[in-house]
């Protein structure tokens, strides 16, 4: 710490989204810049910081496992809470779990402050907690680089008003604002020093600048021109903010992935209906079609919630049915969680842990054979891969359309490698390195 002899050590667990990594690790350059020295969560540390996550059950046990662990790695350690769960729970928290530090999903700015000050003089717990509903600013939390990883993300849109009725999110991170125009363009070139890809996230990242007047678009097209950048990922992109101007930005702009992450969340539209979802199959349907008509060999992937309430078996297969017409790269699947609040919570026909469990099982079965397949399709191809990692001559990366990459040969962290799929190994494409590589 500034003006102190003892350099504390700080360990952070990070939960949830893209967007907590980024909070997470803008916290933790703040915190090295003040003298702490940064450890492994599973490491003895003076301070633990858990980023937690609130969108299902298990991400919220999750969170508190997380603080139980840093209280029998140190029971003198400084605990703090950050994020969604202690948004949404923070009375609760501060009479069941043994926390110091206390913030909501807003105030994360005062977070290595409000460390100093509690490290300097222990006391009663210190809540950091506003009422998101009102907020409208975007809290600024710059950021250099992602410290261990060559992808980084980029932060540029907070909250949502979409209200799903399953969906927790928007009582816990508030109503929709974004980081101006500039600014999150300052962000990405200084990412862009160290990072050769940049993915944007948010929490309704398609929504980016419908506060500010202007717009995703505007912000990739300002990216596009950033010199070291070599590719623009999008997090994840509702259906219907896929707009035709974007995609004629991806069919002209070889910057930007040609993978989109799309939420579907189910299959059929009475559940989509109860689900307050604001489209049906055959536009879901539709939408995809053009897109993969307008973008040669885009990769598509989405979620999926199994046992929304009163999902029968014939809802459920016509969810699966659906899966098949449409072909997803891979599926993420959850099962319905239902969250304190929300209107799918008190819903009627609540459907039981075990069938839940079994649906999951199902779609996740369907996904990795549906994925398996997808990337063998691309043997014999061409993929652009940005190397990850490289142990004992074989590099890994992924390609613009998020296909996993094993390379034979010597390559850098962060080096654009154009390559050609020979065949698979294990679940990963293996392929050949082309010539010319740059470093």
């Amino acid at each position: 710490m500034e003006g102190d002899e003892f350099m504390a050590s700080v360990a952070i667990s990070t939960l949830g989204c893209k967007v907590n990594a980024y909070e997470s690790e803008s916290t933790a350059q703040a915190l090295r810049l003040r003298g702490y020295q940064t450890v492994d969560f599973k490491e003895k540390a003076d301070v633990y910081i858990i980023f937690t996550c609130a969108v299902t059950n298990t991400a919220a046990s999750k969170s508190r496992q997380k603080i139980h662990q840093a209280r029998r790695q140190n029971p003198d350690a400084l605990v703090c809470a950050v994020g969604c769960y202690v948004q949404i729970q923070a009375e609760q928290m501060c009479e069941q779990e043994k926390i110091d530090i206390l913030v909501g999903s807003s105030g994360k700015d005062k977070l290595p402050q409000l460390i100093d000050e509690a490290l300097r003089q222990r006391r009663e717990p210190i809540v950091e907690l506003h009422d998101v509903r009102t907020s409208a600013e975007f809290e600024m939390l710059p950021l250099d680089e992602f410290e261990h990883q060559t992808r980084a993300y980029l932060k540029v849109q907070d909250g949502c008003n979409q209200f799903c009725a399953y969906c927790i999110i928007p009582y816990a991170r508030g109503r929709e604002r974004s980081l101006p125009l500039d600014e999150a363009l300052k962000e990405a070139r200084r990412l862009a020093q160290k990072h050769k890809e940049i993915v944007l996230a948010g929490i309704h990242t398609g929504r980016y600048g419908k506060d500010r007047d202007t717009s995703l678009c505007e912000l990739i097209r300002g990216m596009c021109q950033i010199e070291p950048l070599e590719r623009i990922r999008i997090s994840s992109i509702e259906i219907t903010e896929i707009t035709d101007e974007l995609l004629t930005l991806m069919e002209t702009q070889p910057k930007i992935a040609r993978h989109l992450h799309i939420p579907l969340q189910a299959g059929c539209d009475a559940t989509l209906k109860r689900m307050g979802r604001p489209y049906t199959t055959a536009q879901f349907l539709a939408r995809v079609e053009e897109i993969r008509s307008r973008i040669d060999g885009i990769s598509i992937s989405t979620d999926l919630i199994v046992g929304f309430p009163q999902e029968s078996e014939a809802e459920f297969a016509a969810t699966m049915a659906f899966l098949k017409q449409i072909h997803f790269s891979f599926i993420h699947v959850f099962p319905f969680s239902p969250k304190t609040g929300t209107p799918a919570q008190r819903m009627s026909g609540q459907v039981s842990s075990v069938v839940k469990k079994q649906r999951a099982h199902q779609v996740g079965e369907f996904s990795r054979n549906s994925y398996y397949a997808v990337k063998s399709s691309w043997i014999g191809k061409d993929v652009d891969v940005i190397i990850e990692t490289c142990e004992n001559g074989v590099a890994f990366g992924h390609s613009s359309e998020y296909l996993p990459v094993q390379i034979e040969g010597e390559f850098a962290s962060g080096q654009r490698v154009a390559a050609r799929c020979t065949h698979m190994l294990g679940d990963q494409l293996a392929a050949q390195a082309q010539g010319g590589q740059e470093k």
